[in-house]
């Protein structure tokens, strides 16, 4: 049973990982997509958005032609780290981080994109840094996309297979996820581990889900009684 649940453990670890490094890179880049006009502004949403579209193996192999050992920012980082990030944890989140991302940066865009401007203009004329307006107006304000961001990104995190097996590859005990772990029994026979696992990955990733769902519910039911009050805060 233990040997069972590292594949689980790992998965949750991982997704966790790059959920998290999702948010703090991707709802900047977001609110950059969102509320700024510059050149190449175009091509930089394609560059986020590629990744969901793009079969999972081709983005594990680009991100392998990258940072694996031939690399020139692979070897930067065996440089300083002294050891290479392929097939090791770190990578399997890289991996997952890049797959995963698009979804929270494209739902926190859109949150972004709803929110008007004039809350924003009114914290200015208070004093307010760009920072503060950010964080204390736009970013609550924005919330439900963000939060749905965050959901539709651990969720395809906790599923994530083929990018992270050409990154971190399927070494038992080290870098295999709970999906790799139900493709590699399988693959062996092994259909009740593989029906164990199977179940076990999708009871976490849904009350992951279902409690993600239920903080929104109940921010909504708050926010509700704020802008009743006619409070925009």
């Amino acid at each position: 049973m233990g040997a069972d649940l590292r594949p689980l453990a790992l998965s949750l670890g991982v997704a966790a990982a790059a959920t998290l490094a999702a948010l703090l890179v991707g709802v900047p880049l977001a609110w950059l997509l969102a509320r700024r006009r510059f050149a190449g502004r175009g091509l930089l949403e394609v560059l986020v958005l590629l990744p969901m579209v793009l079969p999972p193996t081709v983005v594990g192999y680009v991100l392998l032609l990258v940072v694996g050992r031939r690399g020139a920012v692979g070897q930067t980082i065996e440089a300083v780290a002294g050891r290479p990030i392929v097939f090791t944890p770190a990578a399997a989140v890289l991996a997952t981080f890049v797959a995963a991302s698009p979804f929270l940066v494209r739902a926190a865009q859109g949150g972004f994109e709803q929110v008007d401007a004039a809350y924003e203009d009114a914290a200015r004329t208070l004093g307010r840094s760009e920072r503060a307006v950010f964080l204390t107006v736009t970013v609550p304000l924005a919330w439900r996309g963000i939060l749905a961001g965050t959901s539709l990104c651990f969720a395809r995190a906790m599923g994530e297979f083929g990018a992270t097996l050409m990154l971190a590859g399927d070494i038992p005990g080290r870098t295999q996820t709970g999906s790799m772990a139900v493709y590699d029994a399988v693959q062996s026979g092994d259909l009740r581990r593989a029906t164990w696992l199977a179940l076990l990955l999708s009871l976490v990733t849904g009350v992951a889900l279902a409690a993600l769902t239920a903080a929104g519910r109940g921010g909504r039911a708050s926010g509700g009684g704020r802008r009743a009050s006619g409070d925009p805060r």
